[in-house]
């Protein structure tokens, strides 16, 4: 079996070692042979991930058998973005290996439990969501100011009198040190 890898981190503070480590130690141990490893560092509500889509390419043109990959989150955290992710390597008959959850989707079993996984993953998206939700709503509510800062009235004046005294947007902008988008608003 041809095997590639998927491994995925959030940030640069993190990295995808482990999880390759790991999933190597698996492919060994069934006697896969690993084409290829993808590794991103991105968010996993990203719908566009740049290893992500050489891995579904490869898929694609089915240079692999088999997706390895950590765990569910790793693909994706929106159910809809993981079932259509599953069945474009599944029309191309390539199965999935998510090594937390023990899932092989070369067994009916095995597919029922990668959707129920990715029902827990969207929950737990939309939970934190809903906890951001609530802690800006609980700022405002303390008078906090939410958003980008506003320019000051002097500073609008002075960007207003540079503008009139024909200066470009761009040149009032290195000269101001606002961005061209703020300067173009108030001039």
């Amino acid at each position: 079996m041809r095997v590639a890898i998927y491994a995925r981190v959030s940030t640069d503070e993190q990295t995808t070692e482990n999880q390759v480590f790991e999933l190597e130690k698996v492919a060994k141990r069934m006697g896969w042979t690993i084409t290829e490893v993808y590794a991103d560092t991105i968010s996993g509500a990203k719908a566009k991930r740049p290893e992500l889509d050489k891995l579904l390419k490869s898929a694609m043109r089915k240079e692999i058998d088999v997706v390895m990959a950590w765990s569910v989150d790793r693909l994706g955290r929106s159910l809809q973005h993981l079932i259509t992710l599953l069945s474009d390597i599944q029309s191309k008959n390539v199965d999935l290996y998510l090594h937390q959850q023990g899932i092989d989707t070369t067994t009916p079993s095995g597919k029922m439990m990668f959707q129920m996984c990715g029902v827990f993953a969207e929950f737990e998206r939309s939970m934190i969501q809903e906890r951001v939700k609530a802690g800006l709503a609980r700022a405002k509510a303390q008078g906090k100011k939410l958003g980008r800062p506003t320019v000051p009235p002097i500073t609008v004046r002075k960007i207003q009198n540079l503008r009139a005294s024909g200066l470009s947007i761009r040149a009032i902008s290195r000269k101001t040190g606002i961005s061209v988008g703020k300067v173009h608003a108030v001039a």
